[in-house]
């Protein structure tokens, strides 16, 4: 086994790693916001939203963007979108929290998130690359 293979199959694992935190994260947090509104909505509705409408597309969305991320059959185009979606929700989030004057340890959850994302992203770019 050459270099060049050895170092392709170290990709292979690194975004695989990355990209099954990272989707585990996101479908849990998704499944939290819709399967115990006890908790997420007193939570939603501090950062601000108050209907529930956004809180259903966003872990819609969320879970769609998992399945593209997952599923061998989604394109290219697919994936990168679903990327998109993730960054901007990233973002946003933080944003959202900022806005509020949150506490400092709310900001912990979408700082893990946001390196697995960076992990999954740049092994995903790197190996379309080669």
């Amino acid at each position: 086994m050459n270099d060049t293979t050895k170092s392709r199959r170290g990709l292979k694992v690194a975004f695989w790693v990355f990209t099954a935190l990272f989707c585990l994260f996101m479908f849990f947090t998704a499944w939290w916001e819709i399967g115990d509104p006890q908790q997420s909505v007193p939570e939603f509705v501090k950062l601000g939203f108050t209907a529930p409408w956004f809180q259903i597309e966003l872990s819609v969305a969320k879970v769609l963007g998992v399945l593209a991320l997952l599923l061998p059959m989604a394109g290219a185009r697919v994936k990168e979108w679903a990327y998109c979606g993730f960054a901007i929700n990233l973002v946003s989030a933080f944003i959202t929290h900022m806005s509020i004057h949150d506490v400092p340890v709310s900001y912990i959850s979408g700082s893990i998130a946001s390196v697995l994302w960076i992990g999954s992203y740049v092994s995903w770019r790197k190996l379309e690359s080669r």
